[in-house]
């Protein structure tokens, strides 16, 4: 099988087996892991799970709402708004059955913290944005852009700060140098973008309130982008009305070619050490199904139970997730996590492979298992899975 690179400049995806086999198996510290249930091959693993015409996806969303810190207090927490919508619509736009499913039963809420408007960049301005920062270096792995940096310096405004400068005579070339060199003073000197340009000599007829009213659009565009995500989550029955995981049987698991996750905080809540959640890792890993998660999403694989030679069952699997680096920028990071999920999954026996920068698209693909990095890597991640469901089928039908 043969796996060809996904994604765009902005996102790496990394296919790191091409065969869906067993892995290598290599011996950790024992009692690791102490008191998990064992592994069982059971009567699913006769084949790796056929798909059907009707691809089924178990689509696993958190549902709690609390979270807490490191000094015991409690933190609001949920889904994060964009790693639910863009996969969801993917999936369903590949002509997928996806299925809504919570650990208790309970519909899932959208974390506050997520519906922040830096989180959400409509793409002309994230790409635009994404050009300015690849200015910033010659090599981009020297470039360290922090959530700090691009949410409270106003760079995200850089695109429309360049239509202004356009209007007002200057070339597309010139004002796209004139807003990167602008954007790498502030990001340098940790200054805002706007005082930074105002500074400097701005053409004839664009004025510091010209500025200032190209980022209160950007900011409004992205606040309006948040709510219209959020807006179609609460709108879409399956969501209102999710299945209980732990009423599905065993069987009616194994007839799923996928379970995806995506994050937000609260799968280190309700998934880390969930039963239901082991019982169905078992039951998908036997049949070889796509395992698919993302951002904090990964955490459900610390409840996966052991092989039968006492190793995790995704020992030395690649995989990636919300890096230590990225928590530590984020509200929940400053005031202080109880745990990370970088360190967990390390210390569990993952291989971990985390992007060349924190907040950059990045996808790892190791056999049947798919992890994405950050709320960048969504539409990336769900882009891998239908890949690795699409190359499967033909396999299947072949």
């Amino acid at each position: 099988m043969e796996w060809a690179l996904i994604g765009s400049e902005r996102s790496t995806t990394r296919w790191v087996s091409s065969a869906l086999v067993e892995p290598v198996m290599p011996v950790t510290n024992e009692g690791e892991r102490g008191g998990r249930d064992k592994f069982e091959m059971s009567k699913f693993e006769t084949r790796r799970h056929p798909l059907s015409e009707n691809r089924r996806i178990a689509y696993v969303v958190t549902s709690a709402t609390t979270m807490t810190l490191a000094d015991g207090s409690p933190h609001p927490t949920g889904y994060f708004v964009e790693e639910v919508v863009k996969p969801y619509r993917a999936f369903v736009a590949a002509g997928f059955d996806v299925d809504v499913i919570t650990p208790d039963g309970n519909p899932p809420s959208a974390d506050p913290y997520g519906l922040s408007w830096f989180f959400h960049y409509p793409d002309e301005d994230k790409d635009y944005l994404d050009s300015v920062v690849r200015t910033f270096h010659h090599d981009v792995d020297d470039i360290r852009f922090t959530l700090h940096q691009s949410s409270e310096l106003g760079i995200a405004a850089a695109r429309r700060v360049a239509e202004l400068l356009r209007k007002a005579g200057l070339s597309e070339r010139a004002a796209h140098a004139a807003v990167s060199a602008a954007a790498k003073t502030a990001w340098r000197q940790d200054r805002q973008f706007i005082d930074v340009l105002a500074a400097g000599e701005l053409p004839t007829g664009v004025t510091r309130a010209d500025l200032e009213r190209a980022a209160d659009a950007q900011r409004q565009a992205s606040a309006d982008l948040s709510a219209a995500r959020k807006a179609e989550v609460d709108a879409n029955p399956s969501f209102r009305e999710p299945v209980k995981l732990g009423d599905l049987t065993d069987e009616e698991l194994a007839g799923y070619d996928a379970v995806f996750v995506p994050g937000g905080h609260g799968p280190m809540v309700d998934m880390h050490d969930n039963p239901d959640i082991g019982r169905m890792l078992s039951v998908l890993q036997a049949r070889r199904a796509a395992i698919a998660s993302l951002c904090h999403g990964p955490a459900m694989l610390l409840s996966a139970p052991e092989r039968h030679d006492g190793q995790w069952l995704f020992d030395g699997y690649r995989m990636t997730c919300f890096t230590d680096e990225e928590e530590d920028q984020t509200e929940a990071g400053r005031l202080g996590m109880e745990w990370y999920c970088d360190t967990a999954l390390k210390n569990a026996g993952a291989v971990f492979d985390d992007g060349p920068s924190a907040w950059t698209s990045h996808v790892v693909v190791d056999r049947n298992l798919i992890t994405g990095q950050n709320p960048a890597s969504s539409q990336a991640i769900a882009d891998a899975v239908i890949k690795y469901l699409s190359v499967a089928n033909a396999e299947v039908a072949a």
